[in-house]
């Protein structure tokens, strides 16, 4: 409790913004040996390796368990998608602490995450405490572009540093959602839509703006990507999702309509922008290319969409890509899968536990994350997955528009509150 709030705003200090390519990386190194330094001061001994990328830096460190049993996996990732200053109320990377909250790009993606693991392991080593299982407690680089160089390399080239591992938590998970006065849902991850970059193009005839053109390549782009983009993709309820929307009806007496949600989606505030994300599958146009001068009509145009998916939906996506696609346009496509576990065992009791020593009247609910977490590589090693970085939030705070958002912070308080139930978690997991 003495140092998480320190700790917290020093990482957000370290500038690791990732920009997704080489050359527009930065800090992770220097966050990466913060963090080693930390650990080491308290006794661990840690590893630190790069990937074949100069500077990507991930720390590992183990602490024995009292048993056999698979180990549990601890992991953060350092770096931070970009921030515009001139937009901030503060500096995105001052760690400012005031008005009781952390501010800070990586406030909540997710220093402070990484703060609260470091400050429970670090009390755990100097007490001398000895949890049911082996802990690893990992730091990476590069979430925020696919994690090539930080979780993805490690499941590749260091297996080994993974050794016994068979479960994990980590980021968007363990954070309330106030459902009515006095009532909160804590939303525990159990599944994460696959991810997809759809690439568009089309190519006609090249020649002058002033002419007559039926083979204009930008135009019949545009005309497809205002098509998909505005396509709805159908309403499909996984588990994870329909336990979640039962839960919020449990709750709040509103009546859950499997086909239609909107009556428990109107109870959740800004949260319902995510969870409506994971009703169906998604595809949002990020990125256009086209033409070279004002007065010529290019050859090729072309347009990324970021697409979403529902587990066991990429081929059925597709078809139904295709078919609003039409002809004369190609695609290109590549993914990664859907992340999807159950809401059972003892990690889950052990988080009910947790969770409720510090808020009595506390319900923990599965739900489908719409984005994608290091989850994706880790499952590769058969290691199963729920997002847990425990925060009580004020009412108020629309904290999914902080994710990437303007003004990114962590309560205070909310800090405190999810270090003691990280503490606790990590003593009966």
């Amino acid at each position: 409790m003495d140092e998480v709030v320190a700790l917290a705003s020093e990482l957000i200090r370290i500038d690791t913004t990732n920009t997704g390519e080489p050359s527009g990386t930065r800090g992770e190194r220097r966050a990466a040996e913060y963090v080693a330094e930390r650990l080491e001061d308290a006794g661990y001994e840690t590893t630190y390796v790069e990937s074949g990328a100069p500077g990507r830096g991930n720390v590992i460190a183990r602490l024995p368990g009292s048993s056999q049993r698979g180990a549990l996996l601890v992991h953060s990732h350092l770096d931070v998608v970009p921030a515009e200053p001139s937009e901030w109320s503060v500096h995105p990377f001052s760690g400012e602490v005031s008005g009781g909250y952390v501010w800070g790009r990586g406030a909540v993606d997710m220093k402070h995450m990484a703060a609260m693991s470091l400050a429970v392991a670090r009390r755990f080593r100097r007490d001398g405490v000895v949890p049911p299982r082996d802990l690893v407690f990992a730091y990476l680089a590069d979430e925020e572009a696919g994690g090539v160089n930080g979780a993805g390399w490690l499941v590749q080239h260091r297996p080994e540093l993974l050794e016994g591992i068979t479960e994990a938590i980590s980021e968007v998970g363990g954070f309330s959602l106030t459902v009515a006065d006095g009532v909160r849902a804590y939303l525990v991850e159990t599944a994460e839509k696959g991810v997809g970059w759809l690439r568009l193009y089309t190519r006609g005839t090249a020649g002058h703006g002033s002419l007559l053109h039926t083979d204009n390549a930008v135009s019949r782009l545009a005309a497809t990507v205002a098509r998909l983009d505005a396509h709805e993709f159908p309403l499909a309820l996984t588990p994870p999702v329909r336990d979640f929307l039962a839960g919020v009806s449990e709750l709040t007496g509103v009546p859950f309509d499997e086909d239609d949600p909107s009556a428990v989606l109107g109870r959740l505030g800004s949260v319902a922008r995510m969870i409506g994300a994971t009703l169906r599958d998604t595809a949002n146009v990020t990125m256009f290319s086209a033409g070279y001068k004002d007065n010529v009509v290019p050859s090729t145009a072309s347009a990324i969409f970021d697409c979403r998916l529902l587990p066991g939906r990429e081929e059925a996506f597709l078809r139904e890509v295709d078919a609003v696609v039409g002809p004369g346009v190609s695609r290109e496509w590549k993914s990664m899968p859907s992340v999807q576990t159950s809401f059972d065992g003892t990690l889950v009791d052990a988080m009910t536990a947790a969770i409720t020593a510090e808020d009595p009247d506390a319900r923990l609910l599965p739900y489908m994350l719409s984005a994608g977490t290091d989850a994706k590589a880790f499952q590769r090693l058969g290691i199963r997955h729920l997002g847990f970085a425990p925060l009580r939030l004020p009412p108020d705070l629309d904290f999914t528009a902080l994710f990437h958002g303007v003004d990114e912070r962590v309560p205070v308080d909310g800090l405190l509150f999810g270090t003691r139930v990280l503490d606790r978690f990590l003593r009966m997991c």
